[in-house]
């Protein structure tokens, strides 16, 4: 069993990919500072969301999130 993230940060997580979806890899720095424009006041959300795009990058699953979570 992995780790379980709230809704939100699946909530802003979605909210991001679908913004920017071709930008992201699966390198959590980078990730991080293309977010930090998007949420400059919450470090700790910042580092959610760059966290999940980096494990949903690493399993090539970026599209599939969307496409999931965007039918709900």
């Amino acid at each position: 069993m992995g780790r379980i993230r709230g809704k939100a940060i699946r909530q802003y997580t979605l909210e991001v990919l679908k913004a920017k979806k071709f930008i992201f890899t699966d390198n959590f720095e980078t990730n991080k500072e293309m977010i930090k424009e998007l949420f400059p006041d919450s470090k700790v959300v910042r580092n959610k969301v760059a966290g999940f795009i980096t494990s949903l990058a690493k399993r090539k699953k970026l599209e599939s999130f969307i496409i999931e979570h965007s039918a709900k």
